[in-house]
Order: structure tokens, then C-alpha cells, then sequence
């Protein structure tokens, strides 16, 4: 009986220590699972930035009620299943990032390649080199060949140089005849350039009339039917008696043919009748005659 009172002793001890023992055998596992967490965190917020992180699917399970003589689950074993379910969720977390970023420089990259793309169509072009030489400078009577004429490639450029800069000394007249020998060889934007650049200076001259005309000419024969009738329309209401004034009248109506606009055509061919019916040549009055049967003009 003597040895009840060690007994008791010992046992007291080893009762002492054991949830000592426990608390720090699961102490490391509890540090993984805050780690494991914290991290959790970090990878939702990157993932959805500025949006509600998606909950975890990892629960506490309950604790189920045992029956008696059932061997309790321990405090250790629970956060290892508490680690494992942690490890899974944050290896789904961080695979979804990866391919988040992955499609995000496939967006940059595109992204990229569409504004190099966009800036290089939209630079400037070169402009037409001038030609000629002798005295007098034939590029300085036209002010240079119009900076906005596209000569997109070293062979349409050399073709352009070739037209011949005129010098009369008359610089209107000079910058009309320009602008007609690059109409005539159908470089059709570089003549409506040098055109408008004609215009623009020399929108009073006596060839003013034959110069907005001609850019008229110059969209229409470019498949510009709506610039057209702007040019031709401002050339007969600015210029009703100019040289040219029944012939943007005339090509009006065909322009507003293209544009599928026959009842406005038919009005211009009723004006030109009524304002140039005595003077119109054979080509003027032919186009009107069949411009109104195409537009199907009341007779």
C-alpha cells in the first residue's frame, strides 16, 4: 500500500504532460495552417482584384458524436487534415493565376501588335521629289508637289517625279496644268492634293473654275462620288459664270447618280437646262440627256 502514493504520483505527472505534449506537437501544424492561409489570401486577391475572394470550400468538418469506447479524433490529426485541405485549395488558387496571366499577355501582346500596326498606317508618307532644273525653279511657281500625295512605293514615287513640273510663269496657271498631267496619268490622289493646294491659293485666279472642276473629275474618277458633288457644287455656286461652271453642273448630276440619289439628280439637270440650256456643247447636253433617263427624270 506503501507504493499507492508514487503510483498516484507518477500518473499525476504523466497526466500533467501529455496535453502539454499534444499542445506542442500540433503548434508547428498550427503555424503551417495560418501560413497556408495567409497565402490563401494573397493568391485570391491577386486572382480576383477588387472583387469578393471566393470563399474556400474547406470547412471544420463537425465533430461527430462518438460512441462510447470510440477513439476520439485528436487535436493534431485534425489540423494535419486542416493542412492537407489547404495545400490542395491553394495549389487550385495559384493554378488559376498562372493561367490569368498567361491570357493577360496574350490581351498586351495583341494589344501591342494592333497599335504598331495602326501607328504605322497612319504615319506620314513621303512626299513626290520635285523635277526639273534650269533658271527658274518650277517647283517654287507651284509652292512644291502637295505634301499629302501618297506615293506609297519607290517605283509610284519615280513615276510621279516623271510628270513635268510646268513654268509659264503664271503660277495658277502652272498649278492647274500640274494637277491635270497627274489626273491624266490617273495618279488620282496626288492630283486631288495638288489641286486643293491650287484652290486654296488660287481660288480667285481666272483657271480657279477649271482647277475645282477638275478636282471634281479627280474624286469621281477615284470612286469619291460624295466628294465629288461637294467639289462640283462649290465650284457653280462660288463660279456660276466661270468656264467650267456647266460642266460641274453636268458631272453633279452623274455623282448624284453613284450615289444612288436620282431625285436630287433630276433637280440638277432641271437648273441646267433653266441657267445653260442656250449655251451647252454636244457632250454637256448628251450626258444630261442620258443622265435623266438613268435617274428616270419626269420628262
Amino acid at each position: 500500500m506503501r507504493r499507492l502514493p508514487v503510483i498516484a504520483s507518477a500518473l499525476a505527472a504523466v497526466l500533467t504532460f501529455a496535453p502539454q505534449a499534444v499542445a506542442q506537437s500540433a503548434a508547428p501544424v498550427q503555424q503551417r495552417v495560418e501560413k497556408l492561409e495567409k497565402e490563401m489570401r494573397a493568391v485570391q486577391r491577386k486572382v480576383f482584384p477588387g472583387g469578393t475572394p471566393i470563399e474556400p470550400d474547406i470547412t471544420r468538418a463537425p465533430v461527430p458524436t462518438e460512441a462510447p469506447g470510440t477513439p476520439a479524433s485528436t487535436p493534431v490529426a485534425d489540423l494535419i487534415a486542416r493542412v492537407d485541405a489547404l495545400e490542395g485549395q491553394l495549389a487550385t488558387l495559384t493554378g488559376q493565376t498562372e493561367q490569368n496571366s498567361f491570357k493577360i499577355k496574350q490581351l498586351e501582346d495583341a494589344f501591342a501588335k494592333y497599335k504598331a500596326d495602326a501607328d504605322a498606317r497612319l504615319s506620314p508618307v513621303d512626299t513626290a521629289p520635285t523635277a526639273g532644273s534650269g533658271a527658274s525653279d518650277p517647283a517654287a511657281a507651284l509652292n512644291a508637289p502637295p505634301a499629302a500625295a501618297p506615293t506609297t512605293s519607290a517605283t509610284r514615287r519615280a513615276e510621279v517625279a516623271a510628270i513635268q513640273l510646268p513654268d509659264t510663269g503664271d503660277a495658277a496657271l502652272d498649278a492647274y496644268t500640274y494637277g491635270y498631267r497627274l489626273w491624266e496619268a490617273k495618279f488620282f490622289p496626288e492630283a486631288q492634293a495638288q489641286l486643293k493646294s491650287a484652290l486654296d491659293k488660287y481660288g480667285t485666279a481666272p483657271t480657279a473654275s477649271r482647277t475645282a472642276n477638275l478636282l471634281g473629275r479627280a474624286y469621281l474618277d477615284d470612286g469619291k462620288p460624295a466628294l465629288a458633288s461637294v467639289a462640283f457644287y462649290d465650284n457653280y455656286q462660288k463660279r456660276p459664270k466661270g468656264d467650267r461652271a456647266a460642266d460641274s453642273l453636268t458631272w453633279l448630276g452623274e455623282a448624284l447618280i453613284q450615289l444612288k440619289k436620282p431625285a436630287d439628280a433630276c433637280k440638277v439637270y432641271s437648273e441646267l437646262e433653266q441657267v445653260y440650256g442656250g449655251s451647252l456643247n454636244a457632250t454637256q447636253r448628251s450626258m444630261m440627256t442620258k443622265g435623266r433617263d438613268r435617274a428616270k427624270c419626269a420628262a
